[in-house]
Order: structure tokens, then sequence, then C-alpha cells
């Protein structure tokens, strides 16, 4: 794997996974809980996250492949859906400003039962539809060679470490940057998102040119 595509799958991940944009969402859920039960739920959520992933990284294309759809054309939806993913993110409410108040509408709620590590937190914040995605197309068994997947694992992994520890600086960060900071933050991955988004697109359109498969 060049560089290159070491830094597009690198800016990728980081963009649809979001680590920045999961820290008002962590803060939402964590209010009031002790420093431990904090790190605990941060590391659980990184955790499942991760499993996740992963098991899109290994299994998605196969899932894909049984049900006889092109990965071509897969790339090809897959990139709309990520663009109008980071059209959202640009135009509409941040991810973190949605995801907070569905956090904060659920500790309102007294029979709500669910693990906030689990829910909001791994899904959707950190393993996102967009993030499930990315990885199958970013591990293409076509494009790329076990090697490169296992490369691009790591770099999934690390953007989730580096989550994992947002998540526990998350209130310093915040006094830092503040609210709106990190929905500027989030905006400018969108623009980012949106650009790699169109470059999947073409590529699989002159991908189906070239060979004529779906």
């Amino acid at each position: 794997m060049g560089l290159n595509n070491l830094l597009e799958h690198f800016v990728t991940l980081w963009v649809v996974i979001d680590p920045i944009g999961t820290i008002p969402v962590f803060i939402a859920v964590t209010a009031g809980l002790e420093a431990a039960a904090r790190r605990r739920m941060a590391l659980l959520a990184s955790l499942i996250s991760a499993g996740i992933l992963l098991f899109f990284l290994i299994f998605g294309q196969l899932l894909i492949e049984a049900l006889d759809i092109g990965l071509n054309s897969f790339q090809v939806a897959g990139g709309i859906i990520l663009f109008l993913f980071a059209l959202t993110m640009i135009f509409g409410e941040s991810k973190q400003d949605v995801e907070q108040r569905q956090a904060e509408e659920d500790l309102e709620d007294k029979t709500h039962k669910q693990n906030p590590a689990i829910f909001p937190l791994a899904v959707p914040s950190l393993a996102s539809p967009g993030a499930m995605l990315a990885i199958v197309i970013l591990t293409d068994n076509h494009r790329y060679s076990m090697v490169d997947q296992g490369i691009t694992a790591l770099v999934m992994l690390a953007v989730l470490v580096v989550a994992f520890v947002l998540m526990l600086l998350a209130e310093p960060i915040i006094r830092l940057i503040g609210h709106s900071g990190a929905a500027i933050i989030s905006r400018v991955m969108g623009m980012i998102l949106a650009s790699v988004a169109v470059n999947s697109v073409l590529s699989a359109l002159m991908e189906i040119m070239k060979t004529g498969q779906l």
C-alpha cells in the first residue's frame, strides 16, 4: 500500500468514526458518573465498536458477494451514501448535536435500560453505518492484499485508540475548543469526506467502464 492510499484510508476512517464528534456524546451519557465508571464506559465502547468494525472488515465483502452484489456497484452506492452522510455533516445538525440530544433524551427516560456504552457510544457514534460501509470498501479483496487489509485494520484500531484517549480527556478538550469548535471541526471533516466519497464513486465507474463488470 502506497503512502497516498494509507493517508486516504486514515482520513476516511478518521472522518467516519469521528473521534472528536464523540466527545460531547460521551460527556452527555456519562454525566454524574465517577471517574472509574467513565473509564470503564470509554473502554467498553471502544472494544465493542472495534469488534463490530472488525466483523465487517472480515465478513462484510463475503456477505455482499453471497448476495451476488458486484463490489463496483457496492462501491458506487457506498460512495453516494458517504457523500450524503458528508452533506449532513456540512449542512445539517452535526453528529455530536444529534447524538448528544438523543443521549440526553435517553437519560431523561427513567425506563431506558440500554447500556450507554453500546448505544449511543459504540453504535452509532463510533461504529457508525458510514464506518461499517467504509471499512468494507477499504478492504476490497480484489484491490487490496491481505497485508494491505491488515494495515487498514491497524489504522482503524489506531483511530479507535485515539477515540478512547479523547473520551478520557473529554472534559478538558471541550473546555478548550467548546461545543462550537467541535461542530466546526465536524463540518471541515464533512468536506474532506465528501471529496473522498466522490473519488470512490469515480474510481468505481472507471473500473466498470474498463472491465464491464458491475
